[in-house]
């Protein structure tokens, strides 16, 4: 899904691996055989993989089984989940690209499994996109109980209105917050504790709007209405109050920029966290 983004933009780091929804389900189906032999797992394995289908079922499966609470089941939220799935396919074909990209960015990955059931911050993006559709068809109490579980179990609030592209890594995840009329574009890295947040006194469209490709470093705060520009990298524990340029780096509270790259280079996809002043891949400082 592409938020307001063309898919052209080169800011949109383009996956390695196949990223379609059949060919992540057979990469986790294969990954799944070299666990069928750990004991401690091996029922987890056939009950979310080898029992499973499709990636829809096994999704509907992993979030109720992880979001369920006594009140309402698993199975109930199962259904639930597989409708919106269902009617809403683009949904899978985010989670395949999401799962590409954690893989590909996160060396302590060692395969497609562990992130897939093991990794919070995809999880709970997953089960916000379940949230996001209930809440743009007006279920809007079925959306907020979702978000009320994604905080709980997965230690992340985010609104079920905010719109969120594809190719997206949760790193981490806990404490993130995302705020009601927050857009975040396509392939966008964003790390613990990051928030997109309003200033507080104002209503209406509120939140930060975040380009493609852009990395967000851990602690990092976008505050208001700002745009954060396609490409751009925000420091870890920086406070942006305005516009961030795109292909630039920003630090410091209140954030300034400290660095200027090259349109080539992609902060979400590299993971560089540098913020050392001067130029990068040969751009001129305030080119």
């Amino acid at each position: 899904m592409t938020i307001e983004l063309s898919i052209e933009n080169p800011c949109v780091p383009q996956a390695e691996a196949d990223s379609s929804v059949r060919a992540v389900w057979n990469r986790l189906s294969l990954d799944a055989t070299s666990s069928r032999n750990e004991p401690l797992i091996a029922g987890l394995v056939l009950d979310l993989i080898d029992g499973c289908d499709d990636l829809g079922e096994s999704l509907a499966r992993l979030a109720a089984s992880r979001i369920a609470t006594p009140e309402i089941g698993r199975h109930v939220l199962e259904k639930e989940i597989r409708a919106v799935l269902a009617e809403n396919p683009y949904i899978l074909e985010a989670v395949a690209e999401d799962l590409v990209v954690s893989f590909e960015r996160n060396p302590a990955y060692p395969n497609y499994l562990v992130p897939y059931l093991f990794a919070k911050g995809f999880l709970g993006l997953q089960v916000h996109r379940v949230a996001h559709e209930m809440w743009n068809s007006g279920r809007v109490m079925a959306a907020s109980f979702l978000q009320s579980r994604i905080s709980e179990v997965f230690a992340m609030d985010i609104h079920p209105a905010a719109r969120v592209g594809s190719g997206i890594l949760v790193d981490h995840a806990t404490g993130i917050v995302v705020g009601e009329t927050c857009v975040i574009g396509d392939g966008v890295s964003i790390l613990q504790g990051v928030t997109l947040g309003g200033t507080g006194n104002e209503d209406g469209d509120r939140h930060p709007k975040i380009g493609s490709g852009v990395l967000l470093s851990a602690g990092s705060i976008v505050l208001g209405n700002v745009r954060v520009g396609d490409c751009a990298r925000v420091a870890a524990g920086s406070v942006v109050l305005a516009e961030v340029p795109p292909h630039t780096t920003v630090a410091g509270v209140p954030a300034k920029v400290v660095r200027r790259h090259a349109e080539s280079v992609v902060p979400a996809e590299q993971m560089d966290h540098k913020i050392d002043g001067g130029t990068e891949s040969g751009t001129e400082p305030g080119a």
